[in-house]
């Protein structure tokens, strides 16, 4: 499955976003996705995962203010961002991978990602 990150941009501290990861050559349900995130001079963490049974985990640091979805119809997983901070300012990116605990270890393959800057 290919996938394409989606709907970063420019908001206020304490805004919102929706990011959206686009499934394309096999249907997404069938996938654990996971969206992770890389600051300048940082190192890739990971965000958020739904898995093929639409468990959902969370990194601590996002616990409570980002939300992860999946429309099967649309074969799109969303990540719903409320209460943002500077400090999650990042490029996004989705992709597969198998889950690990309450995390996720990821397939190797990123895309090309999406922007997300907070001003504070």
């Amino acid at each position: 499955v290919q996938l394409q990150a989606s709907g970063g941009g420019l908001v206020q501290a304490g805004g919102s976003l929706r990011l959206s990861c686009a499934a394309s050559g096999r249907t997404s349900s069938s996938y654990n996705i996971g969206w992770f995130r890389q600051a300048p001079g940082k190192e890739r963490e990971f965000v958020a995962v739904i898995t093929w049974s639409d468990i959902t985990n969370y990194a601590d640091s996002v616990k409570g203010r980002f939300t992860i979805s999946r429309d099967n119809a649309k074969n799109t997983v969303y990540l719903q961002m409320n209460t943002l901070k500077p400090e999650d300012t990042a490029v996004y990116y989705c992709t597969t991978g198998t889950v690990v605990g309450k995390t996720m270890r990821p397939n190797g393959y990123w895309g090309k990602g999406t922007q997300v800057t907070v001003s504070s």
